[in-house]
């Protein structure tokens, strides 16, 4: 039995237009077929059960091929409410893809609740759902230049996250950091995620070996961002760490054509906005901006 019940509405997806922005610019843009939303031909819950709290949907922050995600409220406190895809593709069943994404991010937040950066993991909802707190902010900019704590916060944040055996993985784009409206960094977003549990294998000399690299990444990244926004704090060892390792290099050379290449086949089909960035409205999104 779940705590919801699945909109029957137009399913909304990334930067969707207005119905006339639709029209004005229907020339340029398809009409996304329903297979490429996560919950098909619905839209989220108007209302979800978390914990024994009643939350009302304030808005759509995102609906693409893998998820919904959405902005909700209770009592004055937000949360941001999640659901893995529901919806079949041509037929075959993917439920069971949506429990194992919404599942494993699940996990991961469980694992970091606690850390002063992350926001409070509230609960699962069903197999196919999960909230955590809304954190009030932005994504960091390219002319941003944060305050002196910013990105020694941010390091403190990464470490705690190391500490329990987590790779945070995502950190290579900027607007993938929180930047909150307390002027803390903050991160959200879990989805792609590293942790290799102990009892399948998590303590295997190939398991630290990949979670070495891995959160080996996100130190590089974490200084590469530091030293474009705020290079009158690096000391030179740590403008040495702003230096891609080899595999980064790697990496870029053989997935750099296959995002681009997804991006465009996305903007084609009319499930994203032509130039884009960034994963999730989340992190572009203050309630205190919204009109």
């Amino acid at each position: 039995m779940t705590d919801f019940a699945l909109s029957q509405s137009a399913p909304a997806h990334d930067s969707a237009p207005s119905h006339d922005e639709s029209r004005t610019h229907a020339d340029r843009r398809r009409t996304p077929s329903p297979w490429l939303f996560a919950l098909g031909k619905s839209n989220l819950p108007d209302t979800v059960q978390v914990a024994g709290r009643t939350y009302r949907q304030l808005r759509v922050f995102k609906h693409d091929f893998f998820a919904a995600t959405g902005l909700y409220e209770s009592d004055g406190r937000c949360a941001v409410i999640k659901f893995g895809r529901m919806a079949p593709l041509l037929g075959l069943p993917l439920g069971w893809l949506g429990r194992r994404m919404v599942g494993h991010e699940a996990r991961l937040y469980e694992r970091v609740n606690g850390i002063p950066g992350v926001p409070p993991f509230l609960g699962r909802i069903g197999d196919h759902g999960f909230a955590h707190e809304f954190a009030e902010g932005r994504d960091l900019r390219r002319d941003d230049h944060p305050n002196d704590e910013f990105f020694p916060r941010l390091e403190c944040l990464m470490e705690a996250i190391h500490q329990r055996d987590v790779a945070y993985v995502d950190l290579e784009k900027r607007e993938n950091v929180l930047l909150g409206d307390d002027q803390c960094p903050h991160l959200i977003d879990f989805q792609i995620s590293w942790h290799w549990p102990e009892r399948s294998g998590g303590h295997t000399a190939i398991a630290r070996r990949i979670l070495a690299v891995l959160q080996a990444s996100d130190r590089y990244h974490l200084y590469k961002h530091w030293r474009r926004h705020r290079p009158d704090q690096l000391t030179p060892e740590q403008f040495a760490k702003a230096e891609p390792p080899p595999w980064i290099a790697w990496h870029r050379a053989v997935f750099r054509p296959i995002t681009l290449a997804r991006r465009r086949i996305l903007e084609w089909l009319g499930a994203r906005s032509r130039g884009q960035i960034g994963r999730s409205e989340e992190a572009r999104y203050s309630k205190t901006s919204e009109s």
